[in-house]
């Protein structure tokens, strides 16, 4: 079993306006075989959180810790990190033009394991998953990303998540933009991943629609940096009857101002 643990983590990001704080002492417990889903307004700091895992530059942890079994997150770089088990799914993929999915893959998988899979063997493993998660196969020969609709970028986020076997998986908003099949093919996706290694997940959304699909086994609402509640799969129920105002009220002079919309 791994375990990530996050300790009165505080994060701070430079705006034109200076220093804003954007998480002001979260602290969360993931496990592998567990699901976590974090919810919350635009602004929270639902991104901060993810972006601040991975090893983003833009965000600067002013105090807390991020430990992986133990190891400190915050002493590895993002490569390093990545081999320790870590992997993020972006709320906005990016394109990398002149690498194609194929040796995109490969490369990744070759990183984390330390030695390239056998090609026959691999090839077999990308072909599998791709057509699992319904994408054409001439998408292997493209360059990652580049052209892709909303859907094909998360999909092919879900199909890395599929072939690196992380032992902690954040996915920042995945159900961003996705049609219902779309959605409905990436959460078999992600529970197929569950399934097949065990993993941890962290999903960040907004919304329930994709914990109709993704069950969770803990709800934690982050409101102006902070864990606001916690609980199981009902409370993100109330909150879709109920939305954020009651967490909001009173509270706005502890929110931080908003660092773009998935701050």
């Amino acid at each position: 079993m791994s375990v990530l643990e996050i300790r009165d983590l505080h994060v701070t990001v430079e705006t034109d306006a200076g220093t804003t704080p954007i998480l002001n002492g979260v602290t969360l417990t993931i496990r592998t075989g567990e699901t976590h889903a974090i919810m919350g307004p635009n602004g929270s700091g639902k991104s901060t959180l993810a972006y601040t895992i991975a090893g983003h530059p833009k965000y600067t942890v002013t105090s807390g810790s991020i430990l992986l079994d133990g190891e400190d997150v915050l002493a590895m770089t993002v490569d390093e990190r990545a081999r320790a088990g870590l992997f993020l799914a972006m709320q906005y993929p990016v394109e990398i033009p002149g690498v194609t999915v194929t040796n995109f893959l490969r490369t990744a998988k070759t990183a984390i394991d330390g030695e390239a899979p056998a090609i026959r063997t691999w090839s077999k493993d990308v072909k599998e998953a791709m057509t699992k998660l319904r994408m054409d196969p001439k998408f292997a020969q493209r360059n990652v990303n580049e052209g892709f609709s909303g859907g094909e970028k998360k999909r092919h986020e879900i199909l890395q998540l599929e072939l690196l076997k992380p032992r902690i998986a954040i996915l920042d908003e995945t159900d961003s933009g996705l049609d219902v099949d779309a959605l409905k093919i990436v959460s078999e996706g992600v529970n197929r991943a569950k399934a097949e290694s065990d993993i941890g997940v962290l999903l960040i959304t907004h919304y329930t629609r994709i914990l109709r699909y993704i069950h969770p086994d803990f709800v934690h609402v982050l409101v102006g940096g902070r864990v606001a509640e916690e609980g199981g799969p009902e409370l993100a129920d109330r909150l879709e009857n109920e939305g954020y105002d009651r967490y909001l009220d009173g509270a706005e002079s502890a929110a931080e101002p908003a660092v773009g919309a998935d701050a």
